[in-house]
């Protein structure tokens, strides 16, 4: 299973989010430092929206996410970007 399938699976499974995207901007990275090559799976955008993230601040939420991936980052995912919002706020995609 790839690291975005993963990243998928965890957070449906944790927020039940009812709009979901995790997009792999890796190639974007390559060569910003010696060991990324813009080839793995190194460099994630994550959109979520969720009910769960009602009531939290943007920091709560980004807490949130970032332990819910904890795995995903100590086997290696070098960059998360989070973009999370609770149903009806505005996004920007």
């Amino acid at each position: 299973m790839s690291v975005r399938a993963r990243i998928e699976a965890t957070l449906r499974d944790r927020f039940s989010p009812e709009r979901l995207i995790v997009i792999d901007e890796s190639s974007h990275h390559a060569g910003h430092q010696p060991d990324i090559t813009g080839t793995g799976e190194t460099h994630m955008r994550v959109r979520i929206v969720a009910g769960a993230f009602e009531g939290m601040t943007r920091l709560a939420r980004h807490r949130a996410v970032t332990e819910a991936l904890r795995p995903e980052l100590d086997a290696g995912l070098h960059a998360l970007a989070i973009e999370p919002a609770a149903p009806g706020e505005p996004t920007r995609w």
